[in-house]
């Protein structure tokens, strides 16, 4: 029997690595002729931050996934160590999207396509977090029905520090899953939550050590593992020591080494317990929970794209310039100069632009 394809394109992969690796049953041991796709990310010089070309990429990688009759799990990860996604890449915001609006609406559009790919993929889809998961990485990777991730990897929002608003998903899904107050605290504050802290809110389902001492494995030595109560009597879990502590964690964790093999392991058992299920059943489940996803996402989605684009024009154009052209110390505008001149009933502009990004 001659099978047909129903991808809608043949795509040649340049932005982003599309593979397909062996799927392994409960012994370790491959399984043949049925495999996992793995989606990754591979712009690792800039925090593995996504491209145009990248988001159309992706879109048809999860596209010939869920296609695949052989594949029982997607991976969406990305290459290296320090970073799972960063968002959006900001050098190509500033120097073409900003102040460009009606070219923004048509980014967003295929950024939007690029969640709808991964919430509609027919295949369960696992984050494995190699690193950080930040800005529109977070919002990439709640779309996804598991996470696993590296206990180094850290958990949040960026876009009111840089001109931007969390909603290409994250005001969507965050607060199903770790509730209102704690989303309000990420997408406002921009506070960041450690992997430990993240597990322990609900935000992901596992987490695993990667750093080697010799051959043993230590677990984050930056992070409090331990409940404890703070001075206020609030229970802690998962923040990073600060002080002398800190200092010898640093030390620690420099005279380490990082190894992913853990984090792979990991990913592979939660793909064989898959394995060992009805697929059609599983395929059900995923639409029936994915619900609650999409019914805030399909209603929002357009309604952020538009202003999104709009936002390019003030807010955004003096953020992403700002993180573009500034030192690494600092790559924010002079937040306290805006709201005064905006009190005093200024207009953006040009000079605008320069006295607050200056």
């Amino acid at each position: 029997m001659i099978l047909k394809t129903h991808n809608l394109v043949k795509t040649e992969y340049k932005s982003i690595l599309f593979e397909k690796r062996p799927c392994l049953d409960n012994n370790g041991k491959e399984v043949e002729g049925l495999l996992n796709a793995w989606i990754l990310l591979n712009n690792p010089k800039q925090y593995n931050s996504y491209t145009t070309a990248a988001v159309k990429e992706l879109i048809f990688a999860f596209g010939e996934a869920s296609n695949d009759r052989s594949v029982v799990a997607v991976v969406f990860t990305a290459v290296d160590d320090v970073a799972f996604c960063t968002g959006g890449n900001t050098k190509e915001y500033a120097e073409y999207y900003a102040g460009n609006p009606q070219e923004y609406s048509q980014y967003m559009r295929l950024f939007n396509d690029m969640v709808s790919a991964i919430l509609k993929c027919e295949k369960p889809v696992i984050c494995r977090v190699n690193g950080m998961r930040i800005a529109g990485g977070q919002e990439i990777g709640m779309a996804c029905d598991f996470t696993i991730a590296s206990d180094l990897a850290r958990f949040g929002q960026a876009g009111p520090k840089h001109g931007s608003a969390a909603i290409g998903g994250s005001t969507d899904f965050l607060h199903l899953y770790v509730g209102i107050e704690r989303a309000m605290q990420s997408l406002t504050l921009c506070d960041q939550w450690t992997a430990h802290k993240a597990l322990s809110i609900g935000l992901i389902t596992e987490i695993v050590p990667v750093l080697k001492l010799g051959e043993k494995y230590i677990p984050n030595p930056l992070v409090v593992i331990d409940k404890y109560a703070d001075e206020f009597g609030n229970i802690i879990f998962g923040s990073v020591k600060s002080g002398e502590d800190y200092a010898e964690a640093k030390r620690i964790k420099a005279e380490a080494t990082i190894d992913l093999s853990l984090l792979d392991t990991a990913v592979n058992k939660t793909i064989s317990k898959l394995l060992y299920t009805f697929p059609n059943c599983i395929a059900k489940s995923l639409t029936e929970i994915r619900k609650k996803k999409l019914e805030h996402w399909d209603r929002n989605k357009e309604s952020s794209r538009e202003w999104l684009a709009l936002n390019m024009m003030t807010e955004a154009k003096a953020g992403f310039i700002a993180f573009n052209e500034g030192s690494k110390e600092n790559r924010e505008i002079d937040f306290i100069k805006l709201r005064q001149l905006l009190a005093k009933g200024s207009r953006w502009n040009e000079d605008m632009f320069q006295s607050i990004i200056n």
